[in-house]
């Protein structure tokens, strides 16, 4: 079973290449980070053709999280009440964080099996000086204490926490000479002991099985070309969950500028990769139906 995370940066502009990405990895279930959409602008109607489910938490065309999925996803949480928001205005549907600014579409979580998912949009920072730098580290300060909450509360839980966490932990995880220690997000100490913080209770199930690779490259200046990279997007998994993993990889190909067909237009990627974990089933101690199986009658 392949469980992934993708900041697609803009679902409409890009279903086709997820459902694309979806088949050809046999990916079973997504989390989506930037959707760019409103429940109903979402592009459902694909995702369901190919096999998937859809579950998405979106305001306006910025931010928004979403799964897709081929097996049943319950236990849906649109958000959680103790992360804080951001900015002025605040929509009808859009509740108020736990400072009274109005939530942002960044926390989704679902469960597929017994594994509790989420998908993660973690605040960009903006700039150090900037006020989305502190709502950035407010907001994983808060989250962390739920993960505790919940891990504290059943520690065999298989929980994975997969996102876009705009966050470079480690020096190598960062190549792009723009981002400077000391002056610039992403790298700061701060936001680095923020991370690690979730390590208490956590693991990266990537990184033993891919040490070294970026997952976002910036638009500009060939940045992808020079491999001038970050690592921000991961998952995070319980010892319930990562002790399940058998398998990794960052789809880095993902990145690339396709070539489009005879009288199309290309479809230009995110600036975001893909980033999937193998889980085996059966040592999540749950039992699971292999729907892709066939069927053996008369046996």
């Amino acid at each position: 079973m392949r469980i992934a995370t993708w900041n697609v940066a803009s679902i409409r502009a890009r279903a086709a290449l997820v459902v694309d990405f979806l088949l050809r990895e046999d990916i079973d279930v997504l989390a989506l980070q930037e959707t760019k959409c409103r429940p109903e602008q979402f592009p459902t109607a694909i995702f369901e053709a190919a096999g998937y489910q859809v579950v998405n938490h979106g305001f306006h065309a910025f931010n928004g999280v979403a799964f897709v999925s081929r097996h049943d996803m319950t236990d849906v949480t649109f958000g959680l009440p103790s992360l804080p928001g951001f900015g002025e205005q605040c929509l009808p549907t859009q509740p108020p964080g736990a400072n009274g600014l109005p939530q942002e579409a960044r926390a989704l979580g679902v469960t597929v099996n017994g594994m509790r998912l989420w998908s993660l949009y973690v605040p960009n920072g903006r700039d150090l000086a900037h006020e989305h730098y502190a709502y950035k580290l407010r907001w994983l300060q808060a989250l962390q204490q739920e993960v505790a909450g919940w891990l504290e509360a059943e520690p065999q839980l298989p929980l994975a926490l997969l996102g876009d966490w705009n966050v470079a932990p480690l020096p190598s995880d960062m190549g792009d000479p723009d981002f400077v220690e000391g002056r610039s997000t992403h790298v700061s100490r701060p936001e680095r002991q923020a991370f690690a913080a979730f390590e208490s209770y956590l693991s990266d199930v990537v990184r033993p099985y891919v040490p070294h690779g970026y997952t976002f490259w910036e638009y500009r200046g060939g940045k992808y070309q020079a491999d001038q990279g970050m690592r921000i997007d991961f998952i995070l998994g319980s010892e319930g969950f990562s002790s399940a993993v058998t398998g990794a990889f960052i789809a880095a190909d993902e990145r690339r500028e396709r070539q489009a067909a005879p009288g199309q237009k290309a479809l230009k990627p995110s600036d975001h990769v893909p980033v999937v974990c193998e889980i085996a089933p059966e040592l999540l101690g749950q039992s699971w139906e292999d729907e892709d199986d066939p069927m053996i009658w008369g046996l």
